[in-house]
């Protein structure tokens, strides 16, 4: 510990649990579980995944007018009083998801940031696509906890390699990443559902499940492109994902803390609802190499290439439904 001011180290935990489809009840108790227990084992910060307190796959089956009745209003929701709630309780910082209405009926995909004294920062997913009634957001987010700046970047955000860069160029040196990914169809090689029947035997049967979770529909995946985010921008990632069933899909959790090196610094390993703590030092950031390598930048070469106006001709085709 010696030589690092105290301010310049912060103790985060990101979390994983099993949600239930637009259950705010539940989720929000199970939010409240493992904040007091990430208090008790000294963090300062708990990152739940996307959409942690309504779900979300099920989303994609919805309306408009159901969609918006599951959505809440930022700050003033009634979800947003329970987080506040929750973090004064542990004293604790908590990030978590949702779906956010204005009042203009404009639905979002919202990440919000809250401590005991309400709404610290709240986000709009930039690339929403489970639902054609959700709008995308437009704008960055960066932000200070604890004497560190902070971004958010939700699931497919971080998949488009501007926006993770644009967020570090903004100041960012921790990126918190919630996700609901993995196990899912893709035209990679290996790639697919893994089969629920897996998720009913973890018990008897947890080794063919593992394997399945850390294969290239899962893990192994996550590995190619995760870890390069946070070694290209010199930035600690907080990774949240769900685990167990997300509608009639199965998701393999994989919470971690990644540090400015691209090296994890913790896991979750565990097929129950977990958290792990990992500590994030500003010494590892001036010492990164995606730190020089920011540095190093000469603009004035791509900034047209860059900037130039671009028609999205992006295809999901990993959530339709299964046959």
């Amino acid at each position: 510990m010696s030589g690092i001011n105290v301010m310049e180290k912060l103790k985060i935990a990101t979390a994983q649990f099993e949600h239930k489809s637009n259950d705010k009840r539940y989720n929000l108790s199970v939010i409240k579980k493992l904040s007091l227990q990430a208090a008790q084992k000294g963090a300062d910060i708990i990152s739940f995944h996307e959409c942690s307190v309504t779900g979300y796959s099920f989303a994609r089956h919805l309306t408009g007018e159901e969609l918006l009745s599951v959505s809440e209003l930022i700050p003033c929701g009634n979800s947003i009083d329970e987080l506040v709630s929750i973090a004064a309780m542990a004293n604790i910082i908590l990030l978590a998801g949702l779906f956010e209405k204005d009042q203009n009926g404009n639905i979002y995909k919202a990440y919000v940031c809250v401590d005991k004294n309400g709404l610290i920062s709240s986000f709009r997913k930039l690339h929403p696509f489970i639902n054609p009634n959700i709008q995308q957001g437009n704008e960055y987010c960066v932000f200070e906890l604890k004497g560190w700046k902070c971004g958010i970047l939700v699931c497919y955000d971080n998949n488009i390699i501007e926006n993770v860069r644009a967020t570090a160029l903004l100041g960012a040196e921790i990126i918190f990443m919630p996700h609901v990914t993995m196990c899912t169809p893709s035209p990679a090689p290996g790639r697919g559902f893994v089969d629920p029947e897996l998720w009913k035997n973890r018990e008897t049967d947890p080794t063919t499940l593992r394997q399945e979770f850390d294969g290239p529909k899962g893990r192994a995946w996550l590995m190619k492109w995760l870890p390069a985010r946070a070694y290209d921008n010199g930035v600690y990632v907080i990774f949240s994902n769900p685990i167990g069933m997300d509608d009639d899909q199965l998701k393999n959790g994989c919470s971690m803390i990644i540090d400015p090196f691209g090296d994890i610094l913790e896991e979750c390993r565990s097929f129950e609802d977990s958290f792990v703590v990992g500590v994030c030092t500003k010494d590892k950031i001036i010492k990164s190499g995606g730190y020089r390598y920011t540095n190093a930048r000469r603009p004035e070469l791509y900034k047209d290439i860059l900037g130039e106006p671009h028609r999205s001709v992006q295809k999901v085709v990993w959530l339709k439904d299964k046959k």
